[in-house]
């Protein structure tokens, strides 16, 4: 059966365009993990050659700033004010997606780095760059309808919710369905850890937990999976099938690829 690497390296460094909201943080770990790897190995497999903010307030500029990147800011709100219609308007997005693709084009990006991306990319976007996402939760977990179980915004929280022991966080294709994109690799266990003032029945101990977790899974999930992945997708080690299931230095990974 043949197979086809998501990236080929024979087409050189890999070029990412990083796509980010709010602070930047997993963009500033893939920019660091690059530097890292060209101190110790000489070169890096992936190269991010520009930042991409749908946000005014972000810290594209200055993270930008920070390591000589050129960086593009346009603002999704002012965007869709100015059209009279709401963020969710899906035309609206298209469009605003479509001037992202044309405005991005230049740089000639092989992947685009969701890195707290907050808007949900649409078609054109999808369609022009190979995306790919960290979502703070393992998504190879199913519920007993079959779907993915800890999916959206408060993934962290669901899982603590429900008894989860070990967070872990997901790297995935970014494709239509929120959070539904094929796996690609899954980080090392972080145990929840719970203070004992803690009632999980009350809302505000809940939220507490989930925010003292993620930001845990951030440091010890994000931080790791994220790099990693795009190291070895530019490395090749990532491929395809005819019919679409991704695979692992040639072993299929209908899961993801689990580290540790």
């Amino acid at each position: 059966m043949a197979l086809k690497p998501l990236f080929d390296p024979a087409q050189g460094p890999m070029r990412v365009v990083g796509l980010m909201s709010g602070s930047g943080s997993n963009m500033r770990k893939i920019i660091e993990h690059q530097a890292r790897l060209e101190s110790e190995q000489g070169q890096s497999p992936f190269q991010v050659v520009a930042l991409f903010s749908d946000r005014a307030s972000s810290q594209a500029v200055w993270i930008g700033k920070q390591h000589d990147l050129p960086v593009i800011t346009r603002d999704l709100e002012g965007f869709c004010s100015k059209r009279g219609v709401s963020r969710k308007d899906l035309e609206a997005r298209e469009e605003f997606d479509q001037e992202t693709v044309r405005a991005l084009s230049p740089f000639g990006p092989h992947v685009a780095a969701y890195a707290g991306y907050m808007s949900i990319a649409t078609r054109p976007l999808i369609e022009s760059f190979l995306g790919i996402n960290v979502h703070p939760a393992d998504l190879s977990i199913k519920g007993s309808n079959g779907e993915r179980r800890y999916t959206g915004e408060h993934a962290v929280r669901d899982a603590i919710a429900s008894g989860e022991r070990w967070l872990r966080s997901s790297t995935h294709i970014v494709e239509p369905v929120v959070d539904g994109g094929r796996l690609l690799m899954i980080s090392p266990p972080v145990e929840v850890i719970l203070q004992k003032k803690w009632d999980l029945g009350q809302k505000e101990d809940l939220f507490a937990a989930e925010s003292f977790n993620q930001e845990r899974l951030k440091e010890k999930g994000d931080w790791v999976v994220f790099p990693k992945t795009l190291e070895d997708l530019a490395l090749g080690r990532f491929a395809v099938d005819e019919e679409g299931l991704l695979y692992y230095d040639g072993v299929p990974i209908p899961q993801g690829y689990r580290l540790g």
